[in-house]
């Protein structure tokens, strides 16, 4: 590219106010049309701040491309954002909207009023209602809920409830088949003696350090229980999630409505990108929001091709002591400036729910 052969402090020195007011004209305009913005569009649309003629533009505009933050498509005179020209935009150059009261009646009702079984799914429909993008909320790791107490109780003389209780009012049964008899005043004793050392610790600890903990707590005569706990500790504290209900998509035909994805293998690309749920986990779980409540990964930023034409946005919601992600998944050019509250304001009202 043209910018390779700049030198490096031109390439990197801070943009004058004309030059990001007019970068961010470029990208205004071209999210709103998804077509390339010419210098004499702009001289129109700024001639309000700015008495420019379109070749001043047109000179201004090629240093914006020199610098990597605009490029030009060879079909057209106009110009379009580049990755960086984005990144400088959300960063630094847009303004964020504020939650009408609309949305917000919008997402009170269908989130507050939702049961707990189904709240999770109908959060990823309301982004996707509200974005017309595609809407996702991956479950929380639940290995990070704290432990409030097991309850043994023998369902036979072999046959032995577990009963899990977590933190946030998560409750999970596990039934073990021992091959011994129960001993019903031991199995009261040995309750006691578990939850003195394990209860107020997070699963994904247990899992990690249960027979540790609990070797030395278990008196000599009751070793046939150490050996069915030990022996159950993935039974008991793994597989949290599963497979089938980690991440709920919804709002596929919204990409498809873009002309981003027009062409039948872009149309294949949006398919593709849809079935790899492993993937879009992957993206939303591996970085951290910031102080806004949200972050944004822009095209190549997210490291795969498959993602290049994209944008996501990401926010995490608190399930008690776990930790869920939700975000919005739309082409590049996606409005930012409405959807990063959009995002941060659904992300609360699922943590208060």
């Amino acid at each position: 590219m043209k910018t390779d052969f700049l030198p490096l402090h031109h390439r990197d020195r801070e943009l004058t106010e004309r030059e990001k007011d007019i970068l961010r004209a470029i990208i205004q305009m071209y999210i709103l049309s998804a077509e390339p913005v010419g210098s004499r569009f702009l001289s129109k649309y700024l001639e309000e701040h700015y008495k420019l003629s379109p070749a001043t533009i047109r000179n201004i505009m090629g240093d914006l491309e020199d610098m990597g933050f605009i490029g030009h498509p060879h079909t057209s005179a106009g110009r379009i954002p580049t990755d960086r020209g984005y990144r400088m935009y959300v960063d630094s150059l847009m303004k964020t909207e504020g939650i009408t009261n609309q949305i917000a009646s919008f997402v009170q009702n269908n989130l507050h009023n939702a049961s707990r079984e189904s709240v999770l799914r109908d959060a990823s429909k309301v982004l996707s209602s509200l974005s017309h993008y595609l809407g996702i909320v991956v479950l929380p790791n639940l290995s990070d809920v704290i432990l409030k107490r097991l309850r043994l109780i023998a369902l036979s003389s072999t046959r032995l409830l577990v009963v899990v209780e977590l933190e946030s009012d998560i409750v999970r049964t596990v039934t073990l088949e021992a091959n011994f008899e129960l001993d019903y005043e031991a199995l009261d004793e040995i309750s006691r003696i578990l939850n003195e050392k394990i209860t107020g610790r997070p699963i994904s600890f247990l899992r990690d350090n249960f027979s540790t903990i609990i070797r030395d707590r278990i008196p000599e005569q009751d070793n046939a229980y150490l050996r069915l706990f030990v022996n159950s500790v993935e039974t008991l504290f793994s597989d949290y999630n599963a497979p089938e209900d980690v991440v709920h998509i919804a709002g596929t035909q919204n990409l498809l409505e873009y002309p981003e994805f027009e062409t039948k293998e872009r149309v294949k690309g949006v398919i593709e990108l849809i079935e790899n749920e492993d993937l879009i986990v992957h993206i939303l779980d591996r970085q951290e929001i910031n102080e806004n409540g949200t972050y944004v990964m822009i095209g190549s930023e997210m490291g795969t091709e498959m993602l290049n034409e994209y944008s996501v946005i990401v926010s995490h919601y608190k399930f008690g002591d776990a930790k869920g992600s939700l975000g919005i998944i739309g082409p590049r050019r996606m409005n930012y400036s409405r959807l990063i509250p959009l995002l941060t304001h659904v992300a609360q009202t699922l943590s208060e729910r």
